[in-house]
């Protein structure tokens, strides 16, 4: 099989398109026929050395495909079946070996291109408007980068819950695509602050260190800022008093992985997803593919901010059906 290697962390040229032996699964994993491989930016910081890993490795956090072959004491997965997976590593693959606890089972009419696509930035909206704030109607909700993939899950699943929501762009192209995942009002970055100054129930900021101030600024007295990402550098070290001197704000950092430790709660976050996708109720814009020869392209493009939507790898194997149903 072909897969992405790194064997040294940096650039986008430590990404090696290479060919390694086919996997075989051990007692508790699977091994899956990739369909699609999502990108992410934590895959930039685990290629970067800003998230350090043990070396050498396959990155890539998430995917969907076939199940391939099933190791012993497996018992809810059969070969054939379409599944998904997020905070794996080594989706960067034709063949991925996950352990079948970190499987969901993808259902009829939810393609695997859109289950890959939907599942780490689909949980992780999920988990930030359904767990972290619980948006309730007639939140008045702040969401960065609102055209970007997680920007436009977090605009329609905080729309789902009765909010108003406020995206801020850089661009008109990215206001349209905000405003048509469902922001009732697009600010731009160097007005958002004053615009909204004191209003806002919680704020989800995925761009860190450029957005940070004005985002505490925007917050109501008692509200929360939700930092789940840090897409213009890591923001420098905060004294907690300042948060009290804003209105005794909220400040939570918090990841995917803590919000999906349980399986049912994994399970159950992936089928509220795939549920409204199925019902026509969540829309996933896929709107970047490339070849997984091509991952250091993607990861060129994903950091210097000319894709909007969701990128994925498609292996060679898997390439020509792109079926999003």
């Amino acid at each position: 099989m072909h897969a992405i290697f790194v064997s040294a962390q940096g650039g986008p040229e430590v990404l090696e398109y290479v060919e390694r032996p086919d996997p075989t699964p051990g007692d508790g994993e699977v091994v899956v026929d990739v369909a699609a491989s999502g990108v992410n930016f934590i895959d930039i910081y685990h290629r970067s050395g800003a998230y350090p890993l043990d070396l050498p490795i396959t990155i890539g956090s998430e995917g969907a495909g076939t199940v391939a072959a099933v190791g012993a004491g497996v018992r809810d997965v059969a070969v054939g079946d379409t599944v998904a997976w997020a905070n794996v590593l080594g989706s960067y693959a034709e063949k991925a070996v996950v352990p079948a606890a970190r499987l969901v089972p993808v259902p009829d009419g939810v393609s695997a291109e859109l289950a890959a696509a939907t599942m780490l930035q689909g949980m992780t909206a999920h988990y930030l408007t359904h767990s972290t704030h619980e948006v309730k109607e007639g939140d008045r909700v702040l969401v960065h980068a609102g055209a970007g993939g997680m920007g436009q899950l977090l605009i329609q699943l905080a729309k789902l819950r009765g909010a108003k929501v406020y995206a801020t762009v850089s661009t008109d192209e990215k206001e349209k695509l905000a405003r048509e995942a469902g922001a009732d009002e697009v600010l731009r970055y160097d007005d958002f602050a004053e615009a909204l100054r004191g209003t806002i129930d919680v704020v989800y900021d995925g761009v860190g260190k450029a957005t940070f101030d004005g985002s505490l600024d925007a917050l109501r007295p008692r509200g929360l800022m939700a930092l789940y990402g840090a897409a213009s550098g890591p923001v420098p070290p905060l004294d907690p008093q300042t948060l009290n001197k804003k209105g005794s704000l909220f400040l939570t950092r918090p990841t995917l992985v803590h919000y999906i430790a349980e399986r049912a709660e994994l399970l159950q976050r992936a089928s509220d997803l795939f549920g409204w996708i199925a019902a026509g109720e969540l829309r996933i814009n896929i709107s970047h593919r490339y070849p997984l020869a091509d991952a250091r392209k993607a990861h060129e493009d994903l950091a210097g901010r000319r894709t909007t939507g969701k990128l994925l790898l498609i292996p060679a194997s898997a390439a020509g059906d792109h079926t999003d149903r």
